[in-house]
């Protein structure tokens, strides 16, 4: 059973390319599906699958037996409608104890854009419920997986990894008073009502901007997080019409394509009498048109801008890091030894069957004989005579079919296996 991670992230990988392999919830189960029958053709078992897709990364999961990796290259890449060498250009592949490593990290959020971020871990759970729903796990995903989450609560727990970052949302908040002299004095808009809008959101209301409005395209959630927050719900068809209301516009949706479009933005500018606009596009792919950055009374920011504000040194967090490697390592080489005794399991049955076979045989053979009234001692005796028999045969029919350098090898192996002592040299017999 092999094990390979073939993805790309923040630091592989611009936004935009990111953005072509940007799936939601609703597209992981049927896209495993795909993938699934895709990697199982000629092959007698089908591999298993997960996929993790968030704004900084999209990664696949694949475990199973014979060659995957290059018809998942193709395969990814044929649907994010690029070539398999420019997929490979930015993309990164992790097989066996560092596809391993490599899950760790994430769900312990050492490999993300915040350090030590908690929202990855939720992300990770959830990609796992999908892929279990599709019916694409299997076991050794299973095992990787949960061994993942078991790491990063004992990274969180027994480490300060998180402790000295800042979040996204806190970002977004800070490069806005940097633009604004206060934010009590603005109009906040929040496009979308999901996870990442609401940290967002709820750090932006500990500022108590003047107003705040949430529009989202299922009217009936955008009103709940409104609701929560003391802000209006609009309806998103409505947004070109009312964009020039804000000050500060922050967007995060699963939309496909450009929910906010160079032309409004400009129709809102000219509103303001270009009156300045803070714009922050969380989304991957993105929501707010790229070329609305070149207009000059517009601060637009993405998700890899903000990166930048979160990165932060320091001897206390290096120290963290350091700690939580540690743990990492200790999980990767657990996972590992889980992985290689896999592989003797089929084996390990085959031992079984066999064994049972043989005793099933020298039982009815022992049947046979006090049936007919032989002495039950004798039959004992023959009992476990035969079954010695059985089960010395195979080990010395090969001893006496090898020679030289083999010979000695198998010598020795027959020797731990059955003598439980160190090997007798056979040239002293």
């Amino acid at each position: 059973m092999s094990v390979f991670t073939l993805g790309l992230n923040h630091q592989s990988a611009p936004l935009d390319l990111r953005g072509r392999f940007a799936f939601s919830v609703e597209q992981l189960a049927p896209t495993l599906l795909r993938l699934r029958e895709q990697l199982g053709q000629r092959r007698a078992a089908l591999p298993e699958a997960a996929m993790l897709s968030t704004c900084n990364r999209t990664e696949l999961y694949v475990a199973g037996d014979g060659e995957m990796l290059r018809p998942a290259v193709d395969w990814l890449a044929q649907v994010g409608g690029v070539g398999s060498g420019t997929l490979m250009d930015h993309a990164y592949v992790r097989e066996g104890s560092a596809a391993a490593r490599h899950a760790f990290r994430v769900a312990s959020g050492l490999d993300s854009m915040v350090l030590g971020e908690p929202q990855i871990l939720g992300q990770m759970k959830q990609a796992v419920r999908e892929a279990d729903q599709a019916g694409t796990l299997g076991t050794t995903l299973h095992q990787l997986f949960q061994r993942s989450f078991a790491v990063a609560k004992e990274v969180r727990s027994s480490t300060e990894i998180g402790a000295h970052s800042i979040s996204m949302a806190a970002a977004s908040v800070r490069l806005a008073a940097q633009l604004f002299e206060d934010l009590a004095d603005i109009r906040v808009l929040f496009v979308g009502a999901g996870e990442m809008i609401e940290l967002v959101a709820t750090h932006f209301a500990a500022k108590t901007p003047r107003a705040m409005a949430v529009a989202n395209r299922t009217l009936e959630r955008g009103e709940k997080l409104a609701t929560h927050l003391g802000a209006e719900a609009i309806r998103l068809a409505d947004l070109p019409a009312r964009l020039h209301e804000f000050d500060a516009v922050i967007s995060c949706t699963a939309s496909t394509l450009p929910l906010i479009g160079l032309g409004a933005v400009e129709r809102a500018l000219k509103k303001r009498r270009h009156k300045p606009m803070f714009m922050v596009d969380l989304a991957v792919p993105r929501d707010i048109e790229p070329e609305v950055a070149q207009l000059d009374d517009v601060y637009l920011y993405t998700v890899d801008d903000l990166a930048q504000l979160v990165q932060s040194a320091g001897e206390k967090r290096q120290a963290a890091v350091e700690q939580a490697e540690a743990i990492i390592e200790t999980g990767v080489q657990s996972f590992v030894h889980w992985l290689g005794q896999r592989h003797t399991v089929p084996l390990i049955q085959a031992l079984n069957q066999q064994a049972d076979a043989w005793r099933q045989a020298e039982i009815q053979r022992a049947r046979k004989l006090l049936a007919r009234g032989e002495d039950v001692d004798t039959v004992l005796e023959a009992l476990s005579r035969g079954l010695t028999q059985k089960m010395l045969h195979g080990a010395m029919a090969e001893l006496h079919a090898s020679d030289g350098d083999k010979r000695l090898e198998l010598a020795h192996t027959v020797s731990r296996l059955f003598l439980r002592k160190s090997p007798r040299d056979p040239a002293e017999s």
